[in-house]
């Protein structure tokens, strides 16, 4: 499976999903940006897209709620510890109230992978995030390896969110 990125304007994006109706694709509205999501076994429809690996994956994404992508650089080196400390997680995440979809993205052509968590809306992200089970996780992931991080992450993370409804704009 494999997951194919466009930015554009929200419009352009619109008519591109529209266009290609019979593919699974999302249209997401962040600040000042909108992206277009692909998921598909095969090729993308996209021109020019970033590039993605499903190599985890928890239920199926919906054309609802928030989604919240966070984005870790890793070097080469490191691509085996990160992948590992993923793919053995406590998947408590999976539990929490408003939680919807999970996706663990290996970048084709890049370095930066994504964790991307899709939820009923950005209270439920919130509300993960300030639990027990996130601190819990965040911890065993410190401990788990006892790999130097700055030997397998190329530069900092930096998360990114997106609605699938695009706000109204307020006059």
């Amino acid at each position: 499976m494999f997951i194919y990125f466009a930015s554009g304007t929200g419009d352009f994006l619109e008519q591109l999903k529209n266009k290609y109706s019979n593919e699974h694709m999302i249209l997401l509205h962040g600040e000042g940006n909108a992206v277009l999501i692909h998921e598909t076994e095969g090729k993308s429809v996209f021109a020019t897209p970033r590039q993605f690996e499903v190599i985890d994956a928890v239920n199926d994404l919906e054309e609802q709620g928030f989604f919240v992508c966070n984005n870790i650089p890793v070097t080469d080196e490191g691509r085996p510890v990160f992948e590992h400390r993923f793919l053995n997680r406590a998947r408590a995440i999976e539990n929490e109230p408003g939680f919807i979809a999970f996706r663990l993205l290996r970048p084709i052509k890049e370095d930066t992978y994504i964790v991307m968590t899709q939820w009923n809306g950005p209270h439920s992200f919130e509300a993960w995030k300030n639990s027990q089970a996130f601190k819990n996780a965040h911890a065993e992931r410190q401990e788990s390896v006892g790999a130097n991080p700055q030997t397998i992450f190329s530069a900092a993370s930096y998360v990114t969110t997106y609605n699938v409804v695009q706000p109204e704009d307020t006059k």
